[in-house]
Formats: C-alpha cells, structure tokens, sequence
C-alpha cells in the first residue's frame, strides 16, 4: 500500500466534516477507522481498517489472555475507534469524542505517518512540531555519538 506522508492544510465544515487529501481518496477508499494514538497525543489516527486491526493485533499479541493489561487495552483500541467512509465528495466526519480528545478546531492539519494519517489541530501542530524537531535532533546527536 502507498504510505502517507506530507502534511496538509485543511478545514472542518460546518457539520465536522473533513476532506481527504485527493491523493489518498483511493486508499482510503475501503473505508477508515478513526482511532486516539496509543500515546495519546491530541491527534486523531485515520487507518485503513486492515492495517489498524494489524496494528491492534501485534499490540495485544504479546500479553497474556487472562491479563488485566491485554483488557484495558482491548477497552482503549477498539472502544476509542470508530469505523467511517468517506463520502462522495472525499470527505470523512469525524465523531465529536475523537474531536475534543484532539481539540480539533476549524483549521486541521492532515499528517502523513507511514501507515496512518494524523489529523492535528493547526495551532496545536504547530506547538508539537518544535518538539517533534528538536527529539529528532537529540536522537540523531546519541546516534552520531554512538559510533
């Protein structure tokens, strides 16, 4: 499959729909689920439904049946994701729980992440962006100072 990448501007409309960039509409054409990050960033994660169920699937794996942990995971992969389609016009509404856990406003920034988009408030983005750049720059200094 075609991996995300970019970063896109983009809007909610009235009814809290967003449009998907046109070069990922195919991909996505399947169906999405709509999921919080496992690292609860304030981001939604837009999957296609085969790659989330893999995703959940190699997370849960590793823990025992009988465990409390394999549960309260269970609770948060599937109980915090919700199934859509995109509409005719390449858009997707996004469900009002998933909209305030990421605090998504009107101006939306759509993020590439290899086998997901992330859909980011645009003032929010642009606070997580200096930190995201300056761990990429710590772990690329431990790397050159490894070797």
């Amino acid at each position: 499959m075609v991996p995300f990448r970019g970063t896109f501007d983009h809007t909610l409309d009235a009814k809290n729909r967003l449009t998907v960039p046109a070069r990922y509409r195919a991909a996505l054409a399947e169906g999405v689920v709509l999921a919080m990050p496992v690292d609860l960033k304030p981001c939604v994660g837009v999957w296609r439904p085969e790659e989330y169920a893999a995703y959940t699937s190699r997370a849960l794996a590793e823990l025992p049946p009988l465990s409390t942990r394999l549960t309260e995971l269970e609770r948060f992969f599937y109980g915090s994701s919700h199934d859509a389609e995109l509409d005719a016009a390449g858009r997707i509404m996004v469900p009002i729980s998933l909209r305030e856990s990421a605090r998504l406003q009107k101006d939306v920034i759509v993020v590439g992440v290899g086998d997901r988009l992330e859909l980011w408030d645009k003032q929010t983005w642009n606070e997580h962006r200096s930190t995201l750049l300056s761990g990429v720059a710590e772990v690329t200094a431990r790397v050159d100072d490894a070797g």
